[in-house]
């Protein structure tokens, strides 16, 4: 453990990102504040419900961070032999992302934005080792986005999961949030509840739903891909349910469109490796209108 140490590395901009390292056993932490530039380590001995510990049963006792420098981020020369590696990416800004619409499960394209970002993120990857396989949601701006990394990395083939696809948020897909209260309250409180079992109305998923498909998508392609890194690109409240569920923390803070995030398993236990890393569209000018339509993550 004595690799675990507290590095500050980070500039003091508001937009520059930070890489978590995150050592996870059965625990409740407190992630620092992503505006602060102190360090933070947080750990507890609160029991966990035997649901918490059905839904996270891949998760380790105690949390560490430690702020990484992006050298630092993806194995270099080949990935251990115990090791899964997955890279996760959010897909780009669409049409719906930028005018507050809310999607779902419903299909929007990747607007101008959306599709720089994307390329941006796969200019980024494909300068790193080559991944085993590429993976995607079946909604098409992931689709696009994964397509579009797959060239860069020299992969032949995109895999399509079903499972990978953003929440069903029920009667709210399709509006716009400035008006969705008004028109489908009950959906509406159900989407914000801290009841995590409460389905929404009109079909959608729980939050708890949402989480054992997001985890056990998550382990299906670890243990498939031991010694190996893939790619998965995926969504916005797909990553916060698999951060959420892995970590317990009450939030995932907000996530990029076109960010990139570092996941392995080791040992059947979960570390993430980079939270949010978003430098690839600060370098092409993009990082401002990333958090458009962010804030919800659907």
């Amino acid at each position: 453990m004595d690799a675990l140490r507290y590095s500050l590395m980070a500039k003091i901009h508001a937009h520059r990102f930070c890489f978590l390292v995150i050592r996870l056993k059965f625990s409740s932490v407190a992630l620092p504040n992503p505006n602060s530039m102190a360090p933070c380590a947080v750990s507890s001995n609160q029991p966990i419900s035997s649901n918490e510990h059905k839904l996270v049963s891949l998760v380790a006792s105690e949390a560490q961070f430690l702020i990484e420098t992006p050298d630092c981020v993806l194995v270099k020369n080949g990935i251990p032999a115990g090791v899964a590696e997955i890279i996760i990416v959010r897909h780009g800004e669409t049409t719906w992302n930028a005018s507050g619409r809310i999607q779902g499960q419903l299909e929007s394209d990747l607007n101008e934005v959306g599709l720089k970002q994307a390329v941006a993120a796969a200019e980024r990857l494909g300068k790193e080792l080559k991944p085993t396989a590429i993976y995607s949601s079946d909604l098409k701006r992931a689709y696009e986005t994964a397509k579009m990394i797959a060239k860069k990395c020299d992969c032949p083939e995109v895999i399509v999961i079903p499972e990978l696809k953003e929440r069903h948020v029920g009667s709210l897909q399709g509006l716009f949030w400035s008006d969705s209260e008004e028109k489908e309250c009950d959906a509406f409180r159900a989407f914000f509840s801290s009841q995590n079992d409460l389905e929404i109305p009109g079909g959608g998923e729980s939050f708890d739903q949402l989480c054992q498909r997001s985890v056990a998508v998550f382990e299906q392609i670890a243990l498939k891909h031991k010694g190996e890194r893939v790619i998965v690109v995926t969504h916005g409240g797909v990553l916060r349910a698999i951060y959420m569920a892995l970590t317990r923390e009450p939030s995932a803070g907000k996530i990029m469109n076109g960010s990139v995030n570092v996941l392995h398993l080791t040992n059947n236990k979960w570390e993430f490796k980079a939270w949010n890393d978003y430098s690839h569209l600060n370098e092409v000018g993009f990082l401002q209108r990333g958090f458009n339509g962010d804030s919800l993550q659907v």
